[in-house]
Order: structure tokens, then sequence, then C-alpha cells
């Protein structure tokens, strides 16, 4: 199988269609083999050449092989693909943690020459030893195994936790039909939902726990009793309370991945998680990220508290809602936004096909950075919603480029929106190979009668992950290992994410990518002004909910090394979250609620003791687009500065070095408080 295993070969595009989860296992082993034999040649190796790209090219291969397997189990998940990849899984993370272990190979990358290096070449070699000096290379043979050994559990613990979610999500359905249950619901949802009930033999709707299902319920049904079930069921998926008590509780698995961090971060000499989590971050520690967080809560809360007021009376005056719960917030705040500021999240949905918007978006692109997007068919996907385009300079028919879309949400896909890498951009004299990126959404699907629309929300998401994917289409380093999005610091890889949102709100780009359904009319000017008057609507109390999540996952992983993690009944995150509610909350859930039971990205993602990256990078993108609308901005001059300065450098230097460059000076937190009308 291995001569004819598609996941082996080494050609631009996956053969997506060739896949089978019998390949997943003898490509893996067949990639550490290769992989093992190109770290003895280097470890044997001089020079940087001979050793770190040597190296680089290396572990883009054995990536090239996993990072599709992992891609595929995200967005078309099968029980046969599922069991391969968790097959696999332990013996990717216990042999990278083996590599990070090679003592042989550590000291032959130290005693390259540091002399004539390029900025990039120094810094990747910077952080690869780091790497090593992280992964454990300087533990005795005992404690290496040991940390060997946490690795590895880590990861099959993040693996199932993910799975539990995406069971849990896949496992709970409500069948409706009696119609006026849905009343209030989006015309082009309770569609989605009769395809979904029709899939499955059956009459009426049927609401899931997939994002676009749950959004169209708890913020337009007119049923409290709907709302109240989706709500539940959504907020206690994967836990041991709701419709699901216990049948994919990940509860142990909090505890167990809780207990081995701390491990982890002890073996290395590090206090907690934290410590060991923010030693790549810009910020200096978690005093002063937990500082910065209660700072903006401090901030926020009074107005917030004024939101919640006024929300409540809304709730009583108008809709007879005597007691105002979590499931009528969402529901009630879209029923005061029509009435305050006369904004229908249906009817601007209505003005927004995907279509148009996709190609303002694109549009946008050749008018910051100075590059064509175009639609190229032929290449092999996963599925067939998704799309695939390439990037060129203007004229020019060689691609520089390419992005896949997959953008709607379906049975086999987990939820959320992400952005990953599927090749690297890689350059030399053997090869010349472009940046591919994959963009993935989860929309609601159109039909032949009525194509994708998008929620405004949805419109500011796409844009968001155009904005990773650009940071890695963009580079021009051509060290893989700190290119694109590679080797910047986790609190500063939202940069251009957020600095790309803010464009979805100009009324310049909302003119452009709406039509109306029927009509054809692009939003009018007096909606976009109250839109924008709405843009901050109920803000403070969303950015409460950040903050709240923010310094969960901080305090959370702080707590670990106290042990006030862990306790008897299972549901210590539960503990901690509690506790940061009473310090910033102004929303308080049922105490069956169970937010961390699928707080993935903490737990199963990449944002450990680093959730307040989000919150972190939007004051740097906050200031980085104030200068887009500053008096005589040049947005092509500047865009090309962005380009040139951020997107392109990547991980080259610091994250701070790259915003400097591009600003002209540090980042100001007084452009984020302005952003979020926080300001004094």
């Amino acid at each position: 199988m291995t001569m004819h295993n598609p996941l082996l070969d080494a050609q631009l595009h996956p053969r997506f269609g060739a896949i089978e989860p019998a390949h997943v296992l003898p490509a893996v082993e067949a990639a550490i083999a290769a992989h093992r034999d190109a770290m003895r040649q280097c470890a044997g190796a001089q020079g940087f050449d001979a050793i770190f790209m040597a190296k680089d090219r290396a572990d883009a291969a054995l990536s090239r092989v996993w990072q599709t397997v992992s891609h595929l189990n995200s967005v078309a998940n099968s029980p046969e693909l599922r069991a391969a990849h968790d097959a696999a899984q332990p013996m990717i993370d216990s042999y990278f943690a083996q590599v990070g272990q090679d003592r042989a190979l550590y000291e032959a990358l130290a005693a390259i020459p540091t002399e004539g290096l390029g900025e990039a070449e120094a810094r990747a070699l910077e952080l690869t030893l780091r790497g090593f000096i992280l992964s454990g290379v300087a533990l005795e043979d005992d404690a290496r195994a040991a940390f060997v050994a946490n690795s590895v559990e880590q990861g099959r613990l993040g693996t199932e936790f993910a799975n539990a979610v995406m069971d849990a999500t896949e496992a709970w359905t409500l069948h409706i039909t009696d119609a006026a249950k849905l009343a209030g619901v989006p015309d082009s949802d309770r569609d989605a939902m009769a395809r979904t009930a029709a899939a499955k033999g059956l009459e009426g709707w049927v609401v899931d726990l997939h994002a676009p299902s749950v959004r169209a319920v708890t913020g337009f049904a007119q049923d409290r009793e709907v709302r109240r079930a989706v709500y539940e069921a959504y907020g206690t998926r994967a836990s041991d309370q709701g419709p699901q008590a216990g049948q994919f509780d990940n509860s142990g698995r909090i505890a167990d991945l809780l207990r081995l961090r701390q491990g982890a971060a002890a073996m290395l000499g590090y206090a907690d998680p934290v410590a060991l989590s923010l030693s790549t971050k810009m910020a200096r520690d978690g005093a002063e990220v937990d500082a910065f967080l209660v700072d903006l809560a401090q901030r926020a809360k009074p107005k917030a508290e004024q939101e919640l007021h006024e929300l409540t009376d809304f709730a009583r005056e108008h809709l007879g809602i005597d007691r105002l719960e979590p499931w009528d917030i969402a529901y009630t705040t879209e029923q005061m936004r029509r009435a305050v500021h006369a904004v229908d999240e249906t009817e601007i949905r209505a003005h927004l096909p995907l279509e148009r918007v996709l190609n303002g978006l694109f549009s946008l692109v050749t008018d910051l950075f100075g590059l064509e997007i175009r639609a190229t068919p032929g290449v092999p996907v996963w599925h067939e919603d998704v799309r695939y385009f390439t990037l060129h300079q203007p004229g020019q028919d060689a691609p520089v480029a390419a992005l896949y879309c997959d953008l709607f949400a379906r049975s086999g896909k987990r939820g959320g929106a992400w952005m990953d890498v599927c090749r690297p951009r890689l350059r030399d004299e053997a090869q010349n190979q472009i940046p591919i990126a994959y963009l993935v959404c989860n929309s609601a699907s159109g039909s032949a009668e009525r194509p994708a629309h998008l929620a405004h929300s949805e419109m500011v998401t796409l844009f968001h992950e155009m904005g990773h994917c650009l940071h890695h289409l963009l580079t021009q380093v051509d060290v893989p290992s700190v290119g694109g999005i590679s080797g910047v610091e986790w609190d500063a890889v939202e940069l251009p994410s957020q600095f790309l949102e803010n464009f979805a709100w100009e009324p310049a780009m909302l003119r452009t990518v709406s039509a109306h359904e029927t009509s054809g009319a692009p939003l009018s000017e007096a909606m976009i002004g109250r839109m924008l008057g709405a843009r901050r609507f109920m803000g403070a109390v969303a950015l409460l909910r950040q903050v709240e999540f923010a310094l969960f996952d901080l305090r959370l992983h702080h707590a670990a090394a106290h042990g006030k993690s862990e306790t008897s009944d299972g549901v210590s995150a539960q503990v901690v979250l509690e506790g940061v509610r009473r310090d910033v909350a102004v929303i308080h859930p049922p105490a069956w609620h169970r937010f961390a039971h699928a707080f993935s990205h903490i737990f199963a993602g990449g944002y450990a003791a680093g959730y307040y990256s989000y919150l972190w990078a939007e004051r740097l993108s906050a200031d980085a687009f104030e200068a887009f609308v500053e008096d005589g901005a040049d947005r092509v001059v500047l865009g090309g500065r962005f380009r040139d300065h951020v997107l392109a450098r990547g991980g080259s230097r610091p994250a701070l070095d790259n915003f400097v460059a591009f600003r002209g000076r540090e980042p100001d937190s007084g452009a984020l408080l302005r952003a979020l009308g926080l300001a004094a």
C-alpha cells in the first residue's frame, strides 16, 4: 500500500478523493521513518543549510501527511477515519516528543555559527533551540521519558475531548412538526431545518446543535420552551448535565489535562502552565495578563450592568418576559436591536448573498495588498461544497499562493470557524512550493431556489478567517518554521484576522456586497447607518463574556499548580468558572450549565493558558486599523506597509517589531478603548 498511498504523495495538492482511512497508519509510519532518517543526517552534518534547512524541509514533509489527516478528521469525520486518526495520534505525539529531546540534533543545531545568518534564519534558529528546551531536551533519562509520556497522553485526551464535543453535537436533535414552534425563525434557517428533516426521512423540521441551527433558534424563535431546550442541550454538551448527561462527559478529561499540564510545566521548571505558556508569548507573565483583563472588566462592567438592566426592562415591557433567563438573552437582544436601532438581522441577511460577500472580500485583498484571487476548478477537494482559489500578482498566470474554502455546516464537520495550513512556502534550489491554506466556516448552506446568504456576524467571521489565511499566504519568508503564522507569538497571531474584520463594517464594503435576494437592491444608507449605530449594542456585555472566558482559562491553569483544580465531584472547572463569574460577569447561567466541557479552544486546541490572546491582539488590531481611518490616510500605501511589515514577515522577527515597523511606534491601548466605546 505504501507505494500507492495518496497521503505520501509529494505533489502540491492532496488527493482527497483517493485518501481512505486504511491509508492513515501506513502513511504516518512511513513519514515518521523518513523524518527519523533525515534527523540522523542532520545531527551528523554541519552548517545552517545542511542542518537547519534540511530539518525544516523534513518537518514540512511530515506535516504534509499529518496535517492532511487532521484536516480531514475535522471536516469529513467518519467512524473509520476517526479510529485511524486516533490510532495514529499517539505515534505522532510520541515521535515529536522524541525529536524534541534528541540531544545530538540539539547540539548540532546549537553549534551552527550565527555569524552571517539573515534575520529570518537567526530568528528561526533561536526559536527552534528554545523549542527543544521546552520539549525537555535538558531533562535526564527518566524525566525525559516521563515528559514524552505526558505529551502523548495530552494529545490523546485533547483528541478525545474534541471527539466528545462532536459526538454530543451530532447526537442531539429536536424534531418539530408544529410550524408555530418555529415562529420567528428566518425562512432560510427553517428551510435548512426542513432539509435536515428530509435527509432523516422525517416530516417537518429538525433542529440540531450545529451553530446555524442554534443561532437561529436562540436568537429568533418566539417559543420560549424551544429556546430553552436548545440552550440547555447546547450548553451541557459533553458533560454530566443536560439531556445527554454522562454520555459524552468531558469532566474527567478536563481534570486529567490540567494535571498533565501542571506536570509538564513542573518538569521544565515553571511554576504552572500559565508561566510555561507565556514563556513564548508577548505578555511578560500571568499577573500582567490578569491585570489587563481585570482592567477591561472594571471599565466595561458598569456599562454592561446598564445594558442588562435595559434589556430586562425591554423584555418585561415589550415581550411579556417577567424574569429574563439566559435562554432569553439572544432573542431579547435581537428584538431590542430591532426596536431601538431598527436593525433586523433577518433583513440584513437577505441582503448578503455569499457570492457577493466573497467577491467583495477578494476585491478588498486586491485593493489593499495588490493580489488577484481567481476561482480555479479541477483541484481535488473533500466535499462538493469546497472551492479552490489561487492568488496571483496582477496580470500573471503563475499563482503565488492558493486557498481552499469550506464554508457550510454539515454532519461530520466540527463546529466553529478556523484557518489551517495545507502547504507552507518552500523555495530553494530543489523546489518552489507556493503556500496553501484552508479557510473553514460553518454557515447555513443554500439551495437552488435560495442561494446561501450570510448573517452579518458570519460575514465578519469570514473576514476574520481570511485575515489568518493572508498571514500564511502572503509570507515572503523562505524558512517554513518562521514563515506565515509559524513562529508568531500566540498572543499576536490574531492581529491580521481582527484587523481585517473591521472592513466588514465599512459602509463602502456593505454597499458593495449587498443585494436583496428578491429586489437586488443594496442595503440602504439608512440601514447601514443603523447597523453602525448598533455595532456596539450590548457591546459591554459581549466584552465581559470574552474577559470571562480568558480569565477562566488563565485562572484555571494557574489553579492547577495549587491543587485548586481537583475536587472529588469532577467539576473543578465549574468551581473556577463560577469564581470568575462572581468577579466579572453580569449574566449568570444556571447551575447545570457546563460551558467548560465544550471549550475546545483550551482543551483540544492551541489556546490553553492563552485564550486572552484574542483581547490582547485586539489591542494591536484596533491600533493598526485606526491608521486606515485617520485623516488623509492613503489605504494603498498603508495596505502595502501592513503586507510588507506584518503579513510578509510573519514569525521572522518578534511581533512587536513587526507592529512598530508598520505603525512607527509601540501599540497604544487607547485605540482599543475607543473601539470598544470605553474611552474616558
